[in-house]
């Protein structure tokens, strides 16, 4: 038997999205979401059920990921260590930058309770690497998209949590994780004049994000449902659906 979906299912609802990214990148030796970018783009919604609180989403998004480790007195780090300070290194307001800039098509499955206006997601993302840029210790390194440092295909898990403010408009909490090592390095530990020490590192980008979507063609009406004492169940606001209860 062929699944079907009902017709009054089969519409698309489609947003725009727009936020921030909070990034780090596992591996890298830094710590903290520090590194700000943008997470801005469309999306589509399509409702699996009558009820429409199963649904698919797809989007499209340019999403700034990578590492930002902010500027520390000359040569701040080797001195801790004992090494010997090295004057040549300036002392500049960033210390340590990576900027990984994506386009990014995650699809996801989303579970959404009316009453509450708060919604879940969970799925997949495929991103494709547009700008690639490294500062470490002041000084701009080679890194570009031609030099391979990173690769330029990043999939990562996500999940989503989604709160509706008004009507058409809800705030959204993602986490993402990249499943797969964006670049993988040799490091090597200098002890006594020589690199005796070495090991792998597989770096991966790890976002958290904050996003205002707004839902184009999504009608919401006043809600009327309430208990035995009059008061109101639910948000103020619930979208209009045939067949609802």
């Amino acid at each position: 038997m062929a699944f079907m979906v009902p017709a009054s299912a089969q519409r698309f609802i489609g947003y725009v999205a727009a936020g921030a990214n909070f990034a780090q990148v596992e591996g890298d030796d830094q710590h903290g979401f520090t590194k700000v970018g943008v997470n801005a783009g469309l999306g589509l919604k399509l409702p699996l059920n009558r009820k429409q609180n199963m649904s698919l989403l797809l989007e499209l998004l340019y999403s700034q990921k990578g590492s930002y480790h902010k500027a520390v007195p000359n040569n701040f780090f080797d001195t801790i260590v004992g090494a010997q300070i090295d004057p040549t290194v300036p002392f500049k307001r960033i210390f340590y930058r990576i900027t990984l800039d994506y386009v990014e098509v995650p699809l996801m499955f989303r579970y959404e309770d009316f009453r509450s206006g708060l919604s879940i997601s969970a799925g997949i993302a495929w991103s494709r690497l547009v700008r690639a840029r490294e500062i470490y210790k002041g000084y701009t390194y080679t890194t570009n998209l031609r030099s391979g440092t990173y690769k330029k295909n990043d999939w990562s898990g996500l999940i989503d949590v989604d709160i509706r403010l008004y009507k058409n408009l809800s705030l959204g909490i993602r986490w993402e994780m990249s499943l797969v090592p964006i670049r993988e390095m040799q490091v090597g530990f200098y002890h006594n004049g020589s690199y005796t020490e070495w090991e792998w590192r597989r770096m991966r980008n790890h976002v958290l994000s904050a996003r205002l979507c707004y839902y184009i063609n999504e009608k919401y009406v006043k809600n009327t449902k309430t208990n035995n004492k009059g008061e109101r169940i639910g948000t103020p606001w619930i979208r209009e659906i045939p067949d609802y209860d």
